[in-house]
């Protein structure tokens, strides 16, 4: 992207430290409280629509200029202009930041550079009452109605602050999944963040975050941000099992309660190191059940998941299905086909891809069998959500007879000694 680079040259040097910037331990500011560095204008739903997109932005910067200002440490907008954007993209945050509004404001904070988590002027004479001013601020606005309940479009609580006081935000942002306390009152609880501009597919994996105008004038002030690593992150979205139903069935210490091909298993420091031989099973078979587990791939990797298989023959056609654990970025995987791709049901149905940490770094994962249906989230991102039952093409022809396995062992599929993998935490929950 040319302008944005021109933007890191012209914006992105070290914030001023005044005084007035003190952030949290392991946080930074985003605003140094004195000038807009490090922030450029563009209002997205008008130039993605645009056939330069870049040329759009650029004619954009003087009436950012225009209509937002700093005065006394505080970022102000007068209600008009292009959205306050970060030059730098950001993928697993925390965000926290202070903002007050005027009449009639309706304002939000945009992540990945999508809509919303939505700002409010909550009075009834903010003539926004009758599309969800009255439940207060912090909700993801643009996520379907369908559900608003507990899809985090509307906020667990109204917890906005009397009129024209200053309020606080603190915004966990991990894969799609966002965390949201306003005032220090959680309003949306790890909800999915639906995507905006294109709906086909999950939002992407870094983005722009947009300070969004909208109509009244808004304040902002102790903007800091800190960026999420990925052991932190697989603990966000595991969460906390202990009390709940989730049993581990890999002990950490051996292949006990499992079967098959143990050549080339290795059990160490709680961990499965997979280096070489065939596939392994539980000894248990599941039939709706949600499986967690965290992996990590040497360069290429290639494995599999088996999905109720019978304990033998293949488990891309004989069992339910083998969900792909593959470096799918790898170069060796340039043309690899989208039911080919990790997290797809290997021949079956495609998965999103661009979601895979690098090699060398853990991964979270989360699979939920229920019927016919499969889902696997990865890192936060729902990659794969489909219905076996529903699939009559299948890629070169070839026909999946234990697709409608009703109940069946769970395992690891090899796929050769070059191909490292270590597997850890894993847990699995029956459903009912």
């Amino acid at each position: 992207m040319k302008y944005k680079a021109a933007l890191l040259i012209l914006f992105c040097f070290p914030c001023a430290r005044g005084s007035e910037i003190n952030p949290p331990e392991g946080f930074r500011p985003l605003f140094n409280g004195k000038d807009l560095s490090g922030w450029y204008g563009d209002n997205p739903h008008q130039s993605r629509k645009a056939e330069d997109r870049q040329a759009a932005i650029k004619d954009q910067q003087a009436d950012f200029e225009k209509h937002w200002t700093v005065e006394s440490g505080e970022l102000v907008n007068d209600g008009k202009g292009p959205y306050a954007t970060t030059v730098r993209d950001y993928g697993d945050i925390e965000l926290m930041l202070e903002y007050k509004t005027v009449a009639l404001a309706d304002s939000g904070i945009y992540l990945r550079g999508s809509p919303q988590i939505q700002i409010w002027d909550t009075t009834k004479a903010g003539k926004k009452w009758d599309i969800g001013a009255d439940r207060g601020s912090g909700g993801l606005y643009n996520n379907p109605k369908e559900e608003a309940e507990t899809n985090g479009k509307h906020p667990l609580v109204h917890a906005d602050k009397p009129f024209g006081e200053w309020n606080s935000l603190k915004i966990r942002h991990v894969g799609n999944r966002i965390w949201v306390w306003l005032n220090a009152q959680r309003v949306v609880d790890g909800a999915i963040f639906h995507p905006y501009f294109d709906k086909t597919k999950p939002m992407p994996s870094k983005g722009p975050i947009h300070l969004q105008t909208h109509g009244g004038e808004i304040r902002w002030r102790n903007i800091y941000i800190r960026e999420i690593g990925a052991v932190e992150a697989n603990e966000i979205l595991r969460g906390e099992e202990f009390g709940t139903a989730f049993e581990p069935i890999f002990n950490g210490r051996d292949l006990e309660g499992w079967f098959g091909d143990k050549n080339g298993k290795l059990v160490a420091n709680g961990e499965l190191i997979w280096s070489d031989g065939g596939h392994i099973y539980t000894v248990r078979e599941f039939a709706d059940f949600v499986f967690r587990f965290e992996f990590v791939m040497s360069a290429g990797g290639n494995n599999g998941l088996a999905i109720r298989s019978t304990g033998k023959g293949n488990p891309a056609y004989d069992a339910m299905c083998e969900l792909q654990i593959l470096d799918d970025g790898h170069k060796r995987y340039a043309a690899v086909k989208p039911r080919q791709v990790h997290g797809s049901a290997y021949g079956m149905a495609g998965a999103y891809r661009g979601y895979l940490r690098a090699a060398g770094e853990w991964n979270y994962q989360e699979v939920i069998v229920k019927g016919s249906t499969i889902q696997v989230e990865l890192n936060g991102v729902i990659i794969l959500d489909t219905d076996l039952s529903k699939i009559s093409d299948y890629m070169g022809g070839r026909e999946h007879p234990g697709k409608m396995l009703k109940k069946g062992h769970l395992g690891f599929a090899a796929h050769g000694p070059e191909h490292v993998l270590r597997f850890r935490r894993l847990s699995v929950k029956e459903l009912d």
